[in-house]
């Protein structure tokens, strides 16, 4: 029987096909203690404002470059920005269907009190996981110790090996990452995470994929997101010049575009 473990460093109300990763994971790593990457999805989404995608983002304290995620802190302004974010969304949410259950979600998620971007985030998406009833247990990283890493690929095969996986799940978007030989060496299966079409009315405008699960939330009920957390396919490992291979696909699950994140 194959032990899935999938891993990934924590984000800010990631899309839903992160949440697709965590329920699919026998067992899921929070890389918490990886590099903080400046620009990218550790903590910023997009949701909808006005019908066009709206980039929004976690306020973080100036520090020196390459820290970890559990190196950096929210800034002194957090708070107050916090604050303006959820009138925002209550604001162009005011008409979603789920408004009312999900906005007291968002309340006590964005007013959390740890100023630690890794545990910030970790309480944010344990609160969603627990929302959608994911009961795929969740562990930091940072608490596996895991030493003498030598790269990305060594950090996963070590991880695999200390907690008894046989088969690691990553992001498509870390294809060109990792070698299936090495993994097979080690005695491991790599497979690739590809998030099925998932579509749903989003105020009579054209639909607007991969945003923010917020968006998810605001317009669809539990039940219906739970039917979605299994639409997605698996996909073997390929050359880069390769067309993927999809191995495995639950419900009707067409390939969509992935989402800009992967293990690093």
């Amino acid at each position: 029987m194959n032990t899935t473990i999938a891993m990934m460093q924590p984000y800010w109300f990631p899309y839903l096909g992160y949440f697709q990763l965590i329920a699919g994971a026998d067992v899921f790593v929070l890389g918490d203690d990886l590099q903080y990457v400046k620009d990218g999805w550790i903590n910023r989404n997009r949701v909808l404002c006005g019908g066009k995608p709206w980039l929004f983002s976690l306020p973080l304290a100036r520090d020196v470059h390459g820290l970890a995620i559990n190196q950096r802190r929210l800034a002194e302004t957090a708070t107050g920005n916090l604050d303006s974010l959820l009138k925002t969304l209550a604001l162009h949410y005011a008409r979603a269907p789920q408004r009312a259950e999900v906005m007291p979600l968002l309340e006590g998620i964005m007013r959390y009190p740890d100023a630690n971007l890794a545990r910030y985030l970790e309480h944010s998406l344990r609160q969603v996981c627990a929302y959608l009833r994911i009961e795929t247990p969740i562990l930091l990283a940072s608490e596996l110790e895991i030493r003498d890493i030598a790269d990305k690929q060594d950090r996963v095969i070590k991880t695999m090996h200390r907690l008894g996986g046989n088969r690691y799940v990553n992001p498509i978007g870390g294809r060109a990452l990792y070698e299936e030989e090495r993994f097979r060496q080690a005695g491991l299966s790599l497979r690739f995470h590809h998030m099925g079409e998932v579509t749903y009315p989003q105020f009579g405008q054209p639909f607007v994929s991969h945003l923010s699960i917020i968006d998810v939330l605001m317009f669809n009920p539990v039940e219906q997101i739970r039917q979605w957390l299994d639409r997605y396919s698996l996909l073997l490992p390929a050359p880069r010049m390769d067309a993927p291979r999809a191995i495995a696909s639950q419900g009707n699950a067409p390939v969509a575009a992935h989402a800009p994140f992967s293990l690093s």
